[in-house]
């Protein structure tokens, strides 16, 4: 199973489609907010189920705030994460994720890519695909793979 993560196109949706061009065999994509009223617009392009959150910028969006969705044994908790002060860091989204019993958190809001392996919960910040905040201010993406075995892998990417 392959999974694009990606948050914060702010309706600059170019690198979003280039995405779906390069990865034709995704099962899912998770938009992590802020689409400013793309919603359609990037939900019909992919080829594939697509999970989407509204953001602190998606204005009169029908989209549900967060949602919790399970993919294979991780149930896993998607949020825009400005609800959570994680531009302040990571410790109180965490800290609601443990709570609410989740395997693996996944929100935007800050524009910077973030992915933490902790013995008991995956954090994952794919950053910004329109306006980067990181240094390089390189548009940025994640993959969530699901091999064989269950096992969920992660990476960070990078546009070219």
């Amino acid at each position: 199973m392959r999974i694009l993560i990606v948050s914060d196109t702010h309706r600059k949706n170019e690198n979003y489609f280039a995405l779906l061009k390069k990865w034709r065999d995704l099962d899912m994509v998770i938009h992590c907010g802020d689409v400013e009223g793309s919603e359609y617009a990037l939900s019909e392009s992919a080829e594939c189920p697509v999970c989407m959150v509204s953001g602190n910028n998606d204005f009169f969006s029908q989209l549900p705030r967060e949602q919790e969705i399970n993919l294979g044994k991780y149930k896993v908790w998607i949020t825009h994460g400005h609800n959570y002060l994680v531009s302040m860091g990571p410790e109180r989204i965490q800290q609601e994720a443990r709570a609410r019993g989740v395997d693996i958190v996944i929100f935007g809001h800050t524009h910077r890519p973030l992915l933490l392996q902790d013995d008991d919960l995956i954090t994952l910040n794919p950053g910004s695909l329109s306006y980067p905040r990181q240094e390089g201010h390189k548009p940025t993406y994640a993959l969530m793979e699901i091999d064989k075995q269950g096992e969920a892998h992660f990476t960070l990417s990078h546009m070219r």
